[in-house]
């Protein structure tokens, strides 16, 4: 299921060097000046899950699959984006074919690499990007509104009533709200949003980009980035771009040593990733075999025929039954046999609402 989170950002925020340790390829180019990411640069992540791992030390399979989310390194914006400036058209339409917004943003000082503002200032950075998202939408709706009043006037009430919702829409975007926070969301709106595919509407999660003295004590950039999302109700998450594209040849035991020496836990890619997936609305329900054990990507609240179809269309047409165990279960005892002893394994039928870590087993009949 390719689902798309688009890398933003003012140019030589650390976007590319981000999408280099994101796709374990130094594949998007990385250079100290402006717009070196001219076309967009398009890669599958896999979706961080260490229960895959736990299963596969059950079942010991020949492989794991893991989710995966498309990542799209879109060229840095700048000011006037709206308008043209710096090729801005051509990125904001490149930024409408994603789903989610992750904006990468310079938390620490190096006089040795360039900012295009010429300091280094998180939430000023921020606000360029938004203003020219902000901008991009109101001229989008603009069109639209004058389209839609010349139907209103031919007495199509569909038209009319869209008209209503355009505009206060649009007054929105001008008290420099983004669409996301407009309150009448009703199918009108949400018909907009879905043709017009409209960039203040998406979700979007802020990347901390720090250096190493601050991955374990949030810096006076950090800090003013948290306040500043806070009050939008957004995410941070931080990580030092730099460190992630050189751990990427790293062997996990190797990985966890060097973040542990720098007061961290987890990776921040590790984090974006399965923050990218949430925010997509997106879980993960696995099979387990001897081939293999392997995540399959499912929006959540899908029923067990919708998630059978992902793994092929067959099975939701004529889906009998799932045997589902939960992951909880399958691993306190010691796999699908164990868990059926146990009584672990339940039948459920075709109303049935999969669960986050489902491990099942599709009966069907076409």
């Amino acid at each position: 299921m390719g689902l798309g989170i688009g890398l933003v950002g003012l140019p030589n925020v650390g976007k590319s060097t981000t999408f280099n340790a994101l796709t374990k390829a130094q594949n998007a180019e990385s250079a100290n000046y402006p717009f070196c990411t001219i076309e967009p640069n398009k890669a599958v992540v896999p979706v961080p899950d260490k229960r895959l791992e736990e299963l596969a030390k059950i079942v010991k399979p020949q492989r794991i699959q893991y989710s995966t989310i498309d990542f799209v390194d879109i060229a840095g914006l700048v000011k006037g984006a709206s308008k043209g400036e710096g090729l801005g058209n051509k990125f904001l339409s490149n930024i409408k074919e994603t789903q989610v917004i992750l904006q990468i943003v310079r938390c620490f000082d190096d006089e040795n690499i360039t900012h295009v503002e010429g300091s280094v200032d998180p939430v000023r950075d921020i606000q360029i990007i938004e203003t020219e998202l902000l901008l991009a939408d109101m001229e989008t709706l603009e069109r639209r509104i004058n389209n839609l009043s010349k139907k209103a006037k031919g007495n199509d009430k569909d038209a009319k009533a869209q008209l209503e919702v355009a505009k206060a829409l649009l007054e929105h975007l001008e008290k420099e709200e983004p669409a996301s926070t407009f309150e009448n969301k009703d199918e009108h709106f949400e018909k907009l949003i879905k043709e017009l595919r409209l960039l203040t509407a998406k979700e979007i999660i802020y990347g901390a980009n720090v250096d190493e003295e601050g991955l374990s004590q949030d810096n006076e950039y950090v800090k003013a980035l948290k306040e500043y999302a806070k009050n939008k109700n957004r995410e941070v998450i931080k990580l030092c771009a730099k460190l992630e594209e050189e751990m990427v040849d790293f062997s996990e035991e190797e990985k966890k040593e060097m973040l542990e020496s720098l007061g961290v836990q987890e990776s921040g890619l590790d984090q974006i990733i399965r923050t990218c997936f949430d925010k997509l609305g997106l879980m993960s329900y696995f099979t387990a075999g001897v081939k293999e054990v392997r995540a399959w990507t499912i929006k959540k609240g899908t029923t067990a025929p919708k998630a059978a179809a992902v793994i092929h269309n067959d099975f939701e047409k004529g889906f009998i039954r799932a045997e589902v165990i939960s992951y909880e279960d399958f691993i306190k005892y010691g796999g699908e046999a164990g868990a059926k002893e146990a009584g672990k394994m339940r039948l459920e039928g075709k109303d049935y609402i999969v669960q986050d870590g489902d491990v099942m087993h599709f009966r069907f009949n076409v």
